[in-house]
């Protein structure tokens, strides 16, 4: 059931990244080029994010337990420290220089392009590296 739930949730989130054109990398460029010709429509995307789920988080975590989980895993911590600003950094570099984050690169990846593909592998390839010089 886990598998399935997880599946379905998945490709409603990528259906969602297409129609909102989180997946197209000029679209995101221009969101993030706030000094030039600044795109704004991807603000109504996180902001529509935003409306249904900071209330949705509010009401799931009134339940005793998730549906499909032993307990809620929620982070504690809450410092901020040198490996978190030097990874946001970079999240951002590469959002900004790629037009990609993972979750909609990862559903680009369904168009085929060799930009997408590219990137998703530099990206794996990141996460490989940060693995390997991190405890």
């Amino acid at each position: 059931m886990l598998c399935v739930t997880a599946l379905m949730a998945g490709v409603l989130f990528g259906f969602g990244l297409s129609i909102s054109e989180m997946i197209n990398p000029a679209r995101v460029i221009g969101f993030l080029d706030v000094a030039g010709r600044w795109d704004p429509t991807l603000a109504f995307v996180m902001g529509g994010a935003l409306a249904i789920t900071g209330p949705a988080f509010a009401l799931i975590l009134r339940r005793p337990r998730p549906w499909l989980a032993d307990k809620f895993i929620l982070p504690t911590r809450r410092d901020i420290d040198r490996p978190l600003i030097l990874g946001a950094a970079l999240f951002g570099i590469g959002w900004g220089l790629g037009g990609f984050c993972p979750g909609p690169a990862l559903a680009a990846l369904a168009s085929g392009s060799p930009a997408v593909f590219l990137f998703v592998l530099a990206m794996v390839g990141g996460q490989w590296l940060a693995g390997r010089f991190t405890p």
